[in-house]
């Protein structure tokens, strides 16, 4: 939906004939959710379109990268229309540096649309981290996730509902049916591509008012310090290596294996490692590939987590680990 709206904005329907269709372009990051890529070839804009942004050693889009891709893309004459920035990758939780990024964004007049479905929600709890969300033309949340609402739950952010309308409001004669609506304001399918739907907010409205927003920001610290709990105990372990930051919730590590083993022993063992922890059935990781590097990723987004929970990782870990060794 953002990055239909950038479109719309950036390229409006009685201007696309002037720009073919490998000269619009999105930018991301190297770290961006597989969600984007697929958004960018539903709209017919193309893969091939999304201008992949280098990272730094946190994993964050550099802002230096950026500003070279669109002054090079501008020189070919393409059209840049959008930057996806995230705030909290989905492998790492590494947050852009979203005011940089924004400020080059509208520098150029670019759609600056932020990827928060896994992390953004934090900033109820550590708002110092998220420094630039609202530069943001449209942001991305998943209450689902660190709202702890029923799977189905997503949200969008916008800050013109305008240019909402102009995307998804119907046309043609049903639009003149409408138009003679006695009701007031406007039907929610005007800003979005849904039609009927169910009431999904609701849930999120009255968990909200229920027991609102300080026991949600005490719930996703609770999980921001058991990840660092988790991170801790990786370092405790000769054997074991955190492998990236640990910026939210997620914690990426490995099993070395021995001093001697090469990366594609350790990538391999790891990769036998997972596949033997998820059948143990005690703790569930799932994994992030970074560098080159196979990782196992725990990422801690629910309040019901308890500290005992956080420290059976570890333990669960290595005895997983003698089985796979064959000890």
């Amino acid at each position: 939906m953002a990055l239909a709206m950038a479109r719309e904005s950036k390229i409006p329907a009685n201007d696309r004939g002037m720009f073919a269709r490998d000269r619009a372009i999105i930018y991301a990051s190297e770290q961006v959710h597989m969600s984007i890529p697929k958004a960018v070839a539903m709209l017919g804009i193309g893969r091939e379109n999304l201008g992949y942004v280098p990272c730094d050693d946190a994993y964050r889009m550099l802002p230096s990268a950026l500003e070279r891709a669109i002054a090079k893309d501008k020189s070919r004459g393409h059209k840049p229309i959008a930057v996806v920035a995230s705030a909290g990758t989905v492998n790492t939780g590494s947050i852009d540096p979203s005011a940089e990024i924004a400020a080059i964004a509208h520098s150029h007049d670019l759609w600056l649309h932020i990827d928060g479905a896994y992390g953004a929600l934090a900033a109820l709890a550590v708002p110092e981290k998220f420094r630039g969300l609202s530069e943001a033309d449209s942001i991305s949340l998943d209450p689902h996730k660190w709202l702890f609402q029923p799977l189905d739950c997503g949200c969008l952010l916008y800050r013109d509902p305008e240019i909402a309308r102009k995307t998804f409001t119907c046309t043609g004669i049903y639009a003149k049916q409408l138009s003679s609506d006695p009701i007031e304001g406007f039907a929610f399918f005007e800003e979005s591509p849904e039609l009927s739907r169910r009431f999904r907010a609701l849930k999120l409205w009255l968990s909200l008012r229920f027991h609102g927003l300080q026991t949600f920001r005490d719930a996703i610290r609770l999980n921001l310090d058991q990840a660092q709990r988790l991170a801790a105990a990786v370092k405790s372990r000769a054997e074991l290596e955190l492998v990236g930051p640990v910026e939210l919730s997620a914690v990426c590590s490995r099993h070395l294996v021995s001093d001697k083993a090469t990366e594609e022993a350790r990538n391999q063992f790891n990769l036998a490692l997972l596949k033997k922890i998820v059948g143990r059935g005690n703790v569930y990781l799932s994994n992030a590939e970074l560098k080159g590097k196979f990782c196992l990723r725990a990422c801690i987004v629910n309040h019901l987590t308890t500290d005992a929970d956080i420290d059976s990782v570890i333990p669960e870990v290595l005895a997983a680990a003698e089985e796979v060794a064959g000890r």
